[in-house]
């Protein structure tokens, strides 16, 4: 696995030197634009619309627009002076429960891996906090953005996950129309409660998978091999204009799930 950055841990006077790992992959299925008349991909090219000129990579430079026309141009120098000594540093600030972390918050993952002598200090830490039931709150400069981001443990390892910082999640009132002060009787709220349940299981993430992008190689597979694209039909949905009757169908054509009688390691991310 690729190593993708390299620093340290840091929680009170602990350094503990760490690489990351990216612990995701994207497996979007990308498509070439081509044209049409003979198929060839098309090129993206950078072109001032002003001086009506290509434009090489040497040839750009970034600003930020603080006014609509007006910009204030920053050097490379400038951006690296102000990422300083914490692009190689995680400092954990404060330790919490998970359950108090909304998932709204919650960006992209990284596996934690020890660096050179390492191995001890790594280990003591993920130890404690899987004691301790806590994960920690920190901050971390990546790809010359400084990111709010969660450590915690992971199945025998540690897990990076940067978070939004508050003021990146919108306020939910932004929301047109969430209705407000409205009545559902105690029968729809029990049937509601009963579907629920019936469809209530433990969370086995093997068993989901994203059908579009299976469907779509199987399409892309059998235009290779010359043949037709066949499309399953959709099962037939009952039109169900009435809450009650949407309920107590959507009751009978479901089956309880079966829950597993497992018993679980303890995890910090369970606490």
């Amino acid at each position: 696995m690729h190593t993708m950055w390299k620093g340290s841990i840091s929680f009170g006077l602990v350094t503990i030197p760490i690489k990351l790992f990216a612990a995701t992959e994207n497996k979007d299925i990308k498509m070439r634009q081509l044209h049409k008349e003979c198929h060839n991909p098309i090129k993206y090219e950078k072109v001032c619309p002003a001086c009506e000129k290509t434009l090489e990579q040497d040839d750009i430079i970034k600003a930020y627009e603080y006014e609509p026309g007006k910009f204030v141009e920053l050097e490379k120098d400038d951006l690296d002076a102000l990422a300083k000594e914490q692009t190689k540093s995680i400092e954990i600030i404060d330790f919490v429960s998970l359950t108090e972390v909304d998932p709204i918050y919650f960006n992209r993952s990284y596996f934690i891996g020890p660096g050179e002598n390492g191995g001890k200090p790594y280990t003591l830490l993920k130890q404690a906090m899987d004691d301790s039931g806590k994960i920690g709150i920190a901050k971390v400069m990546i790809r010359s953005k400084q990111n709010l981001a969660v450590v915690r443990v992971y199945d025998k390892g540690l897990l990076l996950e940067t978070i939004h910082f508050p003021d990146e999640v919108r306020n939910v009132d932004l929301v047109p129309d969430i209705p407000e002060n409205v009545e559902v009787n105690k029968k729809e709220m029990d049937m509601a409660i009963q579907l629920i349940d019936q469809l209530t299981t433990e969370f086995d993430p093997e068993k989901y998978h994203d059908d579009y992008r299976e469907d779509l190689m199987e399409a892309i597979e059998s235009k290779v091999k010359g043949e037709q694209i066949t499309v399953s039909k959709e099962r037939p949905k009952a039109d169900v204009v009435d809450l009650m009757d949407a309920l107590q169908a959507s009751i009978n054509d479901s089956k309880p799930k079966k829950k597993k009688k497992t018993t679980r390691k303890k995890k910090a991310s369970s606490e």
